[in-house]
């Protein structure tokens, strides 16, 4: 058989065909692939673009109810409920729900949870159960008692009501505490729709393809608004709404058909193969270029911590779950006197003291098994400095979470209040001297009284001793009297000796009453008796109005319970706003020279109320804006400390020292101490 030598053999053919198949195999496996990456590269960024849009959608609608409720509590602050009649309040807070479509209702309560005044949304009609809401286990309760805790507003969690025509809706309770002089005097409590949150403060911002909810931790809504339609792909953003009292779950959905990948395969192939390695390259590049502005922002943020942390004066200590200390920052260390490398990994504080040891690994054990306090409340503690000095510490607490959510230990906070109490026990020692020096002034003002109330009993004496005396001289030799005559004589001598015995138990009395008032004693709250108290302080009341001319009068209620005070104190204070209004009585005619003293019972605040009443002069508007101003007096010899100090006790009692002009004439000084009952249950 001939064959062509220039003609190629069959299994040459065959393998050139194949080869040029395998290469155009090849190009075509490797344009397909870069088109499938391509599209897949645009179909993430497409996904990435639209979740980083919901993000930053959900930020911002957290960031608008934010705003929002604050506005709401800057407005409920500015009704100024101590200030305003039952009517000006009620037409500001209409004013305010006709703006506010979130608030369903408005109640002003008084620092008793008792209702005063109410208002309601015109837009809906909500049946309200009253004595639900005022019971002590209601949302609102319990949210004014955590704002009465902190001193600031709270949120209570949300809870379903019926609101008709099975109908109903998540509701929020908020309280703001009415403070005025440092104490709360009532509340605003504002009721929240969830729905109409969203709805106001969301529902304008949103797309057809978008819906936001508020949803529970577990994922269960509570409120929903949005989503006309729905498509193939969704996405999700959740952002944590954390209220003082409450923490809430904003739930921002997103829905998108699927993205046309296929329709222009023939454009795409044409024009694939000049932008794939442009696309690939200009892609890796942004995402290179992302990333290391990530990480250069990361780096940033370390710096800033780390320069942050370094400049507090608070010490920090973190620990793992297994208690072991895993970080601390300078101030710590320089706090207990060890180093970082001495304390990290230690689960056996060094710096806890040998005797308290034991007590603080009981403790720490309960820390670990996950009883933690409340970040705000704190507890104090002593440490021990690597010289072996105590000093004591305030330390609050709270789980440390990482990106994920899960908890990798415990972050703890701790203040050396050493200065504190150091300035503490200054300023107590500061107040004591203060207190004697009042006392004493007290007791020098009352010395020309003490004379003058001495000298008549002692006169007294002095006429039955030398009356005694003549009866003896008369007689001469008594065994020459008769029997009858004999005994007469021992009755009237019997009857002078009973005499000279009362008038000295008189003189005794008054000196003994000074002697009690003066004496320090501990400042111990105890049960009294408002007839105790009085009783304690009127023979030298009744000393002075005996000098100045001065009716008293004494009206105690019936069957008033015992109060819980420093008794001492409370009978100086009695004792000082008594001599201020006999003093204020000295240029009163005689007929107007009354002082009245009285106790009775406040059924509004459950307190037992003191008032001194006088028929003087009163007071001029410009004495009583500093009738309170520590040595502020009108008296040539006066110190200025007697009402400055009254006012101290009774804000250590819980109360407070008021005045007022008295009919027709005079003034009357008011304030209440509490009830030995009450005081138990508020404890």
């Amino acid at each position: 058989m001939f064959v062509n030598p220039l003609q190629p053999w069959p299994w040459q053919r065959w393998h050139s065909a194949w080869r040029r198949w395998s290469l155009w195999t090849l190009l075509v496996v490797l344009v397909a692939g870069m088109l499938i990456i391509m599209v897949w590269l645009a179909g993430r960024y497409e996904a990435s673009q639209v979740q980083d849009k919901l993000e930053r959608d959900a930020a911002q609608a957290v960031v608008e109810i934010r705003s929002a409720l604050g506005r709401n509590l800057q407005d409920l602050q500015a009704v100024n409920a101590l200030h305003v009649t039952p009517e000006q309040w009620s037409v500001r807070v209409a004013e305010m729900l006709q703006v506010r479509r979130e608030l369903l209702r408005v109640e002003w309560r008084g620092e008793d949870m008792d209702i005063r005044q109410v208002a309601e949304t015109p837009y809906r009609s909500v049946v309200w159960d009253t004595d639900l809401r005022e019971e002590s286990f209601s949302h609102a309760v319990t949210a004014c008692a955590n704002a009465k805790r902190t001193s600031s507003p709270s949120y209570s969690p949300s809870y379903f009501q019926i609101l008709g025509e099975a109908m109903g809706a998540e509701l929020m309770e908020v309280c703001l505490p009415q403070m005025e002089a440092g104490h709360i005097k009532g509340y605003m409590v504002g009721t929240y729709s969830l729905q109409n949150i969203l709805t106001t403060q969301v529902s304008k911002n949103l797309t057809q393809s978008q819906e936001v909810s508020f949803t529970e931790p577990d994922g269960t809504r509570l409120a929903l608004v949005g989503a006309a339609w729905r498509g193939s792909r969704v996405f999700t953003a959740q952002h944590l709404l954390d209220l003082p009292g409450n923490t809430m779950v904003l739930r921002m959905d997103s829905w998108h058909r699927a993205p046309s990948v296929f329709p222009n395969v023939l454009t795409a192939l044409v024009t694939g193969m000049a932008i794939a390695l442009g696309s690939v390259l200009v892609v890796l590049v942004r995402d290179n270029r992302r990333r290391l502005r990530a990480e250069r922002d990361l780096g940033d943020a370390l710096a800033f911590r780390k320069a942050m942390e370094d400049s507090l004066i608070t010490g920090l200590r973190a620990r793992d779950l297994q208690g072991r200390i895993s970080y601390v920052n300078p101030a710590f260390c320089a706090m207990v006197g060890f180093s970082a490398d001495e304390l990290l990994g230690q689960s056996f504080a060094p710096y806890w003291p040998p005797e308290l040891a034991e007590e603080y690994v009981r403790r720490q054990a309960r820390r670990l098994a996950g009883a933690i306090p409340a970040a705000r409340e704190g507890h104090e503690s002593v440490f021990m400095r690597k010289d072996g000095t105590r000093f004591p510490v305030l330390i609050f607490e709270a789980p440390l979470i990482n990106a994920q959510g899960q908890q990798t230990g415990w972050m703890s906070a701790f203040i050396d209040i050493t200065e504190q109490r150091r300035m503490e026990e200054l300023t107590r020692a500061s107040h004591e001297r203060l207190q004697a020096t009042a006392r004493l002034a007290t007791v020098g003002e009352m010395a020309s009284l003490l004379s003058h109330e001495l000298t008549q009993p002692l006169m007294a004496m002095s006429s039955y001793a030398n009356g005694s005396l003549n009866l003896l001289a008369q007689d001469g030799d008594l065994d020459r009297l008769e029997a009858g005559a004999l005994r007469q004589r021992l009755h009237e001598l019997r009857s002078a000796m009973q005499r000279i015995a009362f008038q000295a138990d008189r003189a005794g009395k008054v000196i003994k009453s000074v002697r009690d008032f003066v004496r320090r004693r501990s400042q111990t709250h105890e049960g009294i008796t408002a007839t105790e108290l009085l009783d304690a302080v009127m023979p030298l009341v009744r000393m002075q109005a005996s000098k100045l001319g001065v009716q008293v009068q004494v009206d105690i209620e019936p069957r008033l319970p015992p109060v819980v005070c420093d008794a001492t104190m409370i009978e100086q204070v009695l004792l000082n706003l008594a001599r201020n209004a006999m003093q204020a009585m000295e240029q009163a005619p005689p007929a107007h020279k009354a002082l009245h003293m009285r106790a009775l019972w406040d059924d509004a605040a459950q307190r037992v109320v003191f008032a001194v009443e006088d028929q003087g002069c009163g007071i001029p508007p410009e004495v009583a804006e500093q009738l309170f101003t520590p040595f502020f007096t009108t008296k040539d010899e006066g110190m200025g400390l007697g009402l400055s100090m009254c006012r101290t006790v009774l804000e250590q009692h819980g109360g407070e020292l008021r005045h007022a002009a008295n009919a027709p004439r005079g003034t009357v000084f008011t304030f209440s101490l509490p009830v030995a009952g009450l005081q138990d249950q508020l404890s």
